[in-house]
């Protein structure tokens, strides 16, 4: 399947293929260098990170801006460190300002590895560690993509901004949300870390709250002397599961993204076996389709779990929220990002590459809050699964790594050449 984006550019889609090939086994070696640095989140000590990355990227002719949030204010969001980078690769006059933007954070690698989750080992064609493929790839994928674009000596308009930040999994604020928010960039168009078998342009939003439910302690041979807070959680957890079936009668119109839902991740509560639980904690994750309102939806859920937790005499509950991602819409202009990506993606993998959203949410949100037309795309599989991500034994397949780099590096050729 051939499907160049424009036939008039062939000898220059060859060149960075070839560019990226010979320089392939460098970027794999810059992989397992970022693999190498844990960036766990939490506990999210993730300054050390962006300094070895920032050390990588000079030996490479790259100057990273490195911008340093707040101790006081990583400590306030449950993070210890973030150091956010920017590179920006200034061109001519006369074309748009492109980010690409890669997130470094990861939740904890788990049990069940079979490789070192900080090893970078390579078997049978992958990589494995983690954030491997979510997203460490997608910083040599986007690096090695401009570096190719650079070397061409074409003319160029326009610039490129590498955005490597470490807020992703605790909502993006201290990340993108910071740089923008801070007015330390304003890119014209945005790609987002992602996977190679399809161009995204749409996702979820995602509401978390954490549900404090009130009883009274009391000893277990006279419970009648207190009043059971797991009682009362339980009452909340059915109205709160009961949501899911009606959940499954609102659909969304975006290809790629089914219905609502809502999981309970995290209960905590009780002090003994022989005593009363006085307090339960619940934490609950709610997806909201694009569709949705997301005001709408956390009155919602506040009013079914006070509607709940009255029904439970002497019981009360103290809601908060945790997070309030918006889902991600495409706005006019995308199309710039999605339609080349998707025809050298279609090129160099030989099949169709969809244009759809996905369930998940990122802070690619961010971008396009601030009016910035966005899409995600990047190195890995076609599932989330597939590639192990946030599970035992992560891994990228280094023929979808090479290949995506060629894809990005095309495209931005093709917007700034």
């Amino acid at each position: 399947m051939t499907t160049t984006a424009n036939p008039a550019n062939t000898a220059a889609y060859a060149a960075l293929d070839h560019w990226v090939d010979a320089h392939f086994d460098a970027q794999t070696h810059f992989l397992q260098e970022l693999v190498r640095v844990p960036t766990d989140t939490p506990p999210g000590n993730n300054a050390p990170h962006a300094e070895r990355t920032a050390q990588l990227l000079a030996e490479m002719g790259m100057t990273a801006e490195a911008i340093a949030i707040p101790a006081e204010v990583c400590k306030a969001h449950g993070l210890q460190s973030i150091t956010n980078l920017i590179v920006r690769r200034p061109y001519d006059a006369g074309g748009p300002t492109i980010a690409l933007n890669v997130h470094g954070d990861v939740v904890p690698p788990g049990e069940g590895w079979l490789h070192d989750p900080y090893g970078g080992e390579i078997e049978d064609g992958k990589l494995y560690g983690r954030a491997s493929a979510v997203s460490k790839c997608d910083f040599t994928t986007y690096t090695f993509a401009v570096r190719a674009l650079e070397a061409l000596g074409a003319p160029l308009r326009g610039g490129v901004e590498l955005h490597f930040t470490y807020d992703e999994e605790f909502g993006g604020e201290l990340g993108p949300g910071w740089l923008l928010g801070k007015g330390l960039t304003q890119p014209d168009l945005e790609i987002a870390a992602g996977f190679s078998y399809q161009v995204v342009n749409a996702h979820n939003g995602c509401l978390q709250l954490e549900v404090t439910v009130h009883g009274v302690m009391a000893h277990a041979a006279i419970p009648e002397s207190g009043v059971d807070a797991l009682q009362g959680a339980v009452a909340i957890l059915n109205a709160l599961y009961a949501q899911n079936t009606l959940y499954r009668s609102v659909r969304s119109s975006v290809a790629g993204i089914d219905h609502p839902y809502l999981n309970v991740g995290l209960i905590e509560g009780g002090t003994n076996t022989n005593v009363v639980p006085g307090k339960v904690v619940l934490k609950l994750d709610r997806r909201m389709i694009p569709e949705e309102d997301p005001g709408v939806v956390e009155a919602t859920i506040r009013r079914v779990i006070e509607q709940a937790a009255a029904g439970v005499p002497g019981i009360s509950v103290d809601i908060r929220r945790i997070l309030l991602a918006r889902a991600l819409t495409p706005l006019p202009g995308f199309e710039r990002l999605a339609t080349p990506l998707q025809q050298h993606a279609q090129d160099l993998f030989g099949e169709p590459i969809p244009i759809i959203g996905t369930p998940l949410y990122t802070d690619v949100r961010l971008y396009a809050e601030h009016g910035i037309p966005a899409v995600i795309y990047g190195a890995g599989p076609r599932t989330v699964r597939e590639s192990n991500a946030k599970r035992a034994d992560e891994h990228i397949v280094l023929d979808d790594l090479r290949r995506a780099t060629k894809v990005v590096a095309r495209t931005l050729f093709d917007l700034l050449g």
